[in-house]
């Protein structure tokens, strides 16, 4: 049965995007700054480009693949910067008692750039075409439908764990004093300046002799 495909792609969006890593971190604080609206946003960002990704070894678009694995370097220098970009400025920023939860302009922008930043992670698509290879689903194994289902609950999954951290920090933030929140936000930004540096040192190994 075609939910089949949907309920697979569910559980394997959920998966990949549970562990916590850089986006993760940038969620948290942000869903703290900002309130569960702005966290949520961050995450729905992620769940995009992890369907973006999820379509590519889904649908077996094997040219973009390789295309972006072969590009990966660069990609994840850039990436890199903009995390440590992201950990300064998070590690500088002055917290506020209250939430002040961003218009449309920085939602947006809190999409964009969690977005961008998966994006910038070339080796998603490597874990999404394991997975799929792994559970003969790649290349549209049981049709472009199945592979729109697969897709689809990609997304719908990934959604589902940032619906679930947004909501939970979001819930604890009255907690947080602003003493906490500011070690909160030094501690978020040590991290994603790590990340960032972490990701450069590797994407500047890879453009070396």
């Amino acid at each position: 049965m075609e939910i089949a495909f949907l309920i697979k792609g569910l559980v394997i969006g959920f998966s990949i995007a549970a562990p916590v890593g850089p986006i993760g971190v940038l969620c948290i604080r942000r869903t703290l700054a900002g309130g569960r609206a702005t966290g949520l946003v961050s995450g729905l960002g992620a769940a995009t480009a992890d369907a973006v990704y999820g379509a590519v070894a889904g649908f077996g678009l094997t040219s973009i693949s390789g295309f972006l694995v072969g590009q990966q370097s660069l990609i994840r220098t850039g990436g890199g910067m903009f995390l440590m970009y992201l950990g300064v400025r998070t590690f500088l920023a002055r917290p506020s008692d209250e939430v002040r939860p961003s218009g449309s302009a920085g939602l947006l922008g809190a999409f964009a750039s969690t977005f961008a930043l998966t994006l910038a992670n070339p080796i998603t698509i490597l874990s999404f075409a394991a997975v799929f290879a792994g559970l003969g689903l790649a290349g549209a194994g049981g049709g472009r439908l199945a592979a729109a289902l697969l897709v689809a609950g990609v997304f719908l999954g990934s959604a589902l764990w940032w619906v679930i951290l947004s909501t939970g920090v979001g819930v604890s933030r009255s907690r947080f004093s602003p003493a906490g929140l500011r070690w909160a936000n030094r501690f978020a930004g040590v991290v994603l300046f790590a990340f960032g540096l972490v990701a450069l040192a590797s994407g500047q190994m890879r453009l070396g002799p």
